[in-house]
């Protein structure tokens, strides 16, 4: 099985394993009579720890390998899971989603290992790949985490769910132990251990490399605009069209098929075509006119013809921003700038949901749209000086 392969399948189950989690943290919070505030910031919890592991996951890859650092994440994983499943009371919950985003931050990894395994030219194809693996675990995690644990709130099985996401996991450890060469080798880790990048902090780094400074910014603004979308859909899809849980679920499955589509196909053929810089700058620029569309649409169907648009554009975002930053890196501290470059997502994670609501509740329904919108145009100029710095360098 060639490494690029299977690097996809574990991100895939990885992912699929956190997916069928996420939508039941609401009703196990629910179950505990916890509040919407309380559940929402062990939302954030999670989020921000996250936020903090991914630049420790990628430079602890730099010095003892990428497998290592997978599958002693994925192990972490597991247990957050246990955790949830059987939790007791609300503390508990609380502390799995704590291990849980301390765990996640091992994408950063992943994409280093990519990285390795990737020419300059090939990257983008590359990290596009590790990109549609995470869109195809969000997509269909959440709808399996509902069907195994049912719609009656009082007699839900949220073990079910938990022992489904923790077997995931144990298949991700395996098929990395057997299939998944190492990319940063002992050998090499000695060649480049005197390197002073490599023992760079995040802050650091974007000192150093003002390519990578703004390609960050991009990032950023993209994570928190994404993030005030997600975080406020459902609310945004009753308050407008009426729509339930379970049309909510199907038009999120629906729409998730785009950025898929975009990362593990479309980026494969028009980043050599165009380049990263162009496809970053034109998925922003589909990223904010999808927003807008949504925003003032007069109806689901325009609406979604919007969202679709805005789906284009992040998924034609994610991998060339991700190859931009790559471009940055030497091979002494890949796992260290990508890492870094992945802080900026989870910081957006952390910052779009707790927006969101106070616009919506101040503002109305298709305010946090367009807040998304004007919050994602600024990475369009961002890229533009990421370029100028790699021609001046």
């Amino acid at each position: 099985m060639k490494p690029l392969l299977t690097l996809f399948i574990v991100c895939v189950i990885d992912v699929l394993g956190f997916g069928v989690i996420v939508p039941l943290i609401p009703y196990i919070g629910s179950r505990f009579e916890a509040s919407a505030a309380l559940i929402t910031a062990i939302l954030g919890v999670h989020a921000l720890c996250q936020l903090i592991a991914a630049p420790v996951w990628g430079r602890l890859s730099d010095r003892y390998g990428r497998r290592p650092i997978l599958m002693f994440s994925l192990t972490g994983a597991c247990v957050s899971y246990a955790m949830l499943g059987f939790a007791p009371n609300i503390a508990w919950v609380l502390a799995s989603r704590v291990l849980g985003g301390l765990m996640a931050g091992n994408i950063s990894a992943a994409m280093a290992y990519a990285s390795d395994i990737s020419t300059p030219e090939e990257r983008a194809k590359a990290l596009g790949t590790v990109g549609a693996a995470i869109g195809i675990g969000f997509m269909l995690g959440p709808a399996i985490g509902g069907v195994l644990a049912g719609d009656n709130l009082a007699t839900a099985s949220f073990v079910r769910p938990a022992l489904v996401a923790m077997a995931l996991s144990l298949l991700a450890i395996a098929l990395v132990a057997s299939f998944l060469p190492e990319s940063h080798t002992a050998e090499h880790r000695a060649r480049v251990a005197s390197a002073a990048d490599g023992r760079r902090t995040p802050l650091a780094l974007l000192r150093r490399l003002p390519g990578l400074r703004y390609v960050t910014l991009a990032a950023l603004c993209i994570a928190i605009a994404q993030a005030i979308f997600e975080s406020i859909f459902a609310l945004w899809a009753l308050a407008r069209f009426g729509y339930g849980p379970r049309t909510v679920g199907l038009l999120m499955f629906a729409l998730a098929i785009v950025p898929v589509t975009m990362q593990g196909a479309l980026v494969r053929v028009l980043a050599p075509r165009f380049g990263e810089h162009r496809l970053a700058i034109a998925g922003v620029a589909a990223f904010v006119v999808g927003m807008m569309i949504a925003a003032a649409a007069p109806g689901i169907g325009v609406a979604l013809v919007g969202l679709a648009i805005a789906g284009a554009g992040s998924g034609a975002f994610n991998p060339s921003g991700s190859a931009l930053a790559s471009k940055e890196a030497s091979s002494a501290n890949r796992g260290s700038v990508l890492g870094t470059y992945q802080t900026s997502s989870s910081l957006g994670r952390v910052i779009g949901p707790f927006v969101s609501g106070a616009v919506f509740a101040r503002f109305g329904v298709g305010s946090p749209l367009l807040l998304g919108a004007l919050i994602a145009a600024p990475a369009a100029l961002a890229i533009v000086l990421s370029k100028r710095s790699a021609v001046s360098r």
